[in-house]
C-alpha cells in the first residue's frame, strides 16, 4: 500500500467518526429507544400468547368433536342395537301441525303420527270457552306391533311429515326395505276426516298378534256442559256390530269384549262424539269405561283396544267423526247407523221422537225462537192426543154420576166382603155401559208420548245454550236462585220451571180427585196422587229446562181441555143415557166370563180357607 491510500484510509476513519460523535443519542433518546423496544417486545409476546390460546382452544374443540363422535356414534350404535330398522324412529323433536275447515280445526303431533287435539270452531262450552273435543295426553292413539321380539307403540316413535294442502302424511322409514305412513285429509267442510294406514313391505318386518294391528285408543272425555252428573248420565261408549246392531256401555266404570267384528266405535257425551270408523270392519277387542272417582270435570276415561285387519303391502282406510250429536248431520251416514248416537228410546219411543224430530225441524225453518217452537210442538201433541183425553174425560165423568150407586153398594154390603163389593159395582158399570180402563187406557195411551220427550228434550242439540225467558240454555236446568248448599236428591238451586211444572200437576191432581172416587175407594190414593208431582220437583230440578217447560205447557194445556170438556157436559143428560143403557140387553164379553169366573174361584178357595 501506498502512502496516498493510507493516508486516505486515515482521513475516512477520522470523518467517520467525527459523524458518529456528531450524531450520537444523548441518555434520555437511548432511555426512549429501549421503551420502544419493550413495548414491540409485549406486542410480539401477547401476539405469540393468543396463537398459543387458539391453538389449544382448536386443540380442545378437536378433541371435543371426536368425543361427541365418538358418543353420538356409540348412541347410535345403541338405537340400532335396540331398535333395529326404527332406530331414526325412536328419537326426534315433537312437532305440531294444524289443519282448519269450516267446521273443525284439528292439531297433528310428529311423535305418533297422530291426532292430538280437535276444536269445533262453531261450538262453545257452557261458559263460552272454545270446545276442544280433547287435547295432549287426553288422547292417546296408536298401534303395537312385534320387532326383533320387542313391542313397539307408534304413539312413542317420531314419524316425518308430508303436507300438501289438506292432506298430511307422517311417515316411518323402517331402512331401505320398509316404510309406515298414516295419512290424514280433511275436507272443506264437514266433520268426517280421512284416515288411511299405508304400509310397504312391513310383513317382512314387523309381526302382528292375530293377523291384525293392535290399536289403543284412549281418551279422556271433558264435561262442555254446566252440570257433568247431569252430562254424564247421556254419555257412553257406543259401537255398531258389523252388518248388525248398534251397543253401548254407559259412563259408569265397566268393560265389555267385542268377539265379533264391528264396524265403528265411538265415545260419545250428551251432544258431542269422537268416533273411529273402519271402511271395511275391525276384527275384534274390548272395550272399557272408568268413571271419575269425585265429580271433577271428566266425563269418563273410555279406552278400546281392538284387532285391525294388516297386510304388509296393503292400505287400510278409515274415517274420524268429531262433531255434534245432530240427527240432521249424522242421518247422511244411515248406512252405517251413525244417527244412533243421538239416543232417542227404545222399541217404538224411538219411532215417536223420530216422528218430533221432523215436526221440530219443520218448525225450526221459521222460527228461530225454540221456546216459541216447544210451545207450538206441545199444542200440536195435545191436538193430537186430544180425543183420548176427550175419551178418559168422559169415562171419568160417567163414573162419577154413578158415585152415589156406587156408595149405596158400599153401605149395603159390608167391607169385610170386599169381593162382594168389587161384583156388584162391576156389574152396575157394566149395566150402564161403563168400562173401568176408558179412563185408565186414554192415559196409558199417552204414557209413551210423555216417556219419548223425556228421551228426546235432554238429547236435542238443538236446544243447546238457546235461551227462553230467565233459562239461558233450555239444554240444562233454569235457575232463579242459587242456594250456595246442596239439598240431597235435590241439588244447589232453584228451577222456576220445575216449580211451575209442580204448581200445574198439584192443580191437575187436584181436579182429579174431584172427578173420581178414588178417595172413597182407596183412601191412602189420595195421599199418593199428592206425592206424585212433590216428588217431581226433586227429580226434574236439575234437568233440561226444555223438558219441564214442555211438561209444565202440556199439564197447563191439559187442565184447559179437562175444563173446557166439563162445560160442554150435561151430566144429568149423562147420567139418564146410563139409566137408559140398563135396560137393555147386555151381552157379556169373553174377559167379563173370564175375570167373573176368576172372582167366583177366589170366592170358593176363601171359603175354604174359613
Amino acid at each position: 500500500m501506498d502512502r496516498n491510500s493510507i493516508t486516505g484510509i486515515i482521513l475516512i476513519t477520522i470523518i467517520l467518526g467525527f459523524f458518529w460523535w456528531m450524531n450520537k443519542p444523548t441518555e434520555e433518546q437511548l432511555r426512549q429507544i429501549e421503551r420502544q423496544r419493550d413495548s414491540l417486545r409485549k406486542v410480539e409476546l401477547a401476539k405469540l400468547e393468543a396463537e398459543q390460546a387458539k391453538d389449544v382452544a382448536q386443540a380442545e374443540e378437536k378433541d371435543t368433536v371426536i368425543a361427541e363422535i365418538k358418543d353420538s356414534t356409540k348412541l347410535h350404535d345403541e338405537l340400532i342395537q335396540r331398535y333395529g330398522l326404527f332406530a331414526d324412529a325412536s328419537k326426534g323433536t315433537n312437532e305440531f301441525i294444524t289443519l282448519e275447515n269450516k267446521e273443525l280445526k284439528v292439531t297433528f303431533s310428529t311423535k305418533g303420527g297422530r291426532i292430538y287435539s280437535v276444536e269445533l270452531k262453531n261450538y262453545k262450552t257452557f261458559d263460552q270457552k272454545p270446545l276442544i273435543m280433547f287435547s295432549g295426553d287426553q288422547n292417546r292413539f296408536g298401534f303395537t306391533f312385534t320387532y326383533n321380539n320387542r313391542v313397539f307403540h307408534t304413539n312413542d316413535l317420531y314419524f316425518t311429515p308430508k303436507q300438501n294442502g289438506n292432506k298430511i302424511d307422517f311417515i316411518i322409514n323402517a331402512g331401505n326395505e320398509g316404510s309406515l305412513a298414516f295419512s290424514y285429509e280433511l275436507p272443506e267442510d264437514g266433520y268426517m276426516i280421512k284416515y288411511a294406514i299405508e304400509s310397504k313391505n312391513l310383513d317382512k318386518i314387523i309381526t302382528t298378534r292375530r293377523g291384525g294391528l293392535e290399536m289403543e285408543w284412549k281418551v279422556e272425555v271433558p264435561a262442555q256442559e254446566k252440570s257433568p252428573s247431569f252430562e254424564r248420565r247421556y254419555a257412553g261408549v257406543y259401537y255398531k256390530y258389523y252388518q248388525d246392531e248398534v251397543d253401548h256401555i254407559n259412563a259408569k266404570t265397566t268393560d265389555e269384549d267385542i268377539v265379533t267384528k264391528i264396524k265403528w266405535i265411538a265415545y260419545k257425551d250428551q251432544f258431542f262424539s269422537s268416533a273411529f270408523i273402519a271402511d271395511e270392519y275391525f276384527l275384534n277387542g274390548a272395550v272399557k269405561v272408568e268413571a271419575p272417582k269425585d265429580e271433577e270435570r271428566v266425563i269418563m276415561t273410555a279406552t278400546s283396544y281392538l284387532s285391525i285387519p294388516f297386510e304388509g303391502t296393503k292400505t287400510t282406510t278409515f274415517s274420524f267423526y268429531f262433531g255434534p250429536n245432530d240427527f240432521k248431520i249424522l242421518k247422511a251416514y244411515k248406512d252405517i247407523d251413525l244417527q244412533k248416537l243421538v239416543y232417542l228410546g227404545w222399541g217404538f219411543l224411538r219411532y215417536i221422537n223420530l216422528g218430533v224430530i221432523e215436526v221440530f225441524h219443520f218448525l225450526e225453518k221459521y222460527i228461530n225462537n225454540y221456546g216459541i217452537i216447544i210451545l207450538l210442538l206441545t199444542i200440536f201433541i195435545k191436538l193430537l192426543l186430544f180425543p183420548l183425553t176427550y175419551k178418559s174425560y168422559m169415562s171419568t165423568a160417567k163414573m162419577r154420576v154413578l158415585k152415589p150407586q156406587v156408595d149405596a153398594i158400599y153401605e149395603k154390603i159390608p167391607k169385610e166382603k170386599a169381593m162382594e163389593r168389587q161384583q156388584a159395582v162391576m156389574a152396575l158399570y157394566r149395566k150402564a155401559g161403563v168400562s173401568q180402563l176408558g179412563g185408565c187406557l186414554p192415559m196409558l195411551l199417552q204414557m209413551p208420548i210423555l216417556f219419548a220427550m223425556f228421551q228426546f228434550f235432554p238429547a236435542s242439540i238443538e236446544l243447546r245454550q238457546k235461551s227462553f225467558l230467565w233459562a239461558h240454555d233450555l239444554s240444562s236446568y233454569d235457575s232463579i236462585l242459587d242456594l250456595g248448599f246442596n239439598i240431597p236428591f235435590y241439588g244447589d238451586h232453584v228451577s222456576l220451571f220445575v216449580l211451575l211444572m209442580t204448581a200445574t200437576n198439584l192443580i191437575y191432581t187436584h181436579i182429579n180427585q174431584q172427578m173420581t172416587q178414588t178417595s172413597q175407594q182407596m183412601p191412602g190414593m189420595k195421599g199418593m196422587m199428592y206425592m206424585m208431582p212433590i216428588m217431581f220437583l226433586f227429580f226434574f230440578n236439575n234437568y233440561a229446562a226444555g223438558l219441564s217447560y214442555y211438561y209444565f205447557i202440556s199439564t197447563l194445556i191439559t187442565i184447559g181441555q179437562t175444563l173446557l170438556i166439563r162445560s160442554f157436559v150435561d151430566e144429568k143428560a149423562l147420567l139418564a143415557k146410563l139409566e137408559a143403557n140398563k135396560k137393555k140387553p147386555k151381552k157379556k164379553s169373553k174377559f167379563q166370563q173370564r175375570l167373573e169366573e176368576m172372582q167366583k174361584q177366589q170366592q170358593q178357595q176363601a171359603k175354604k180357607r174359613r
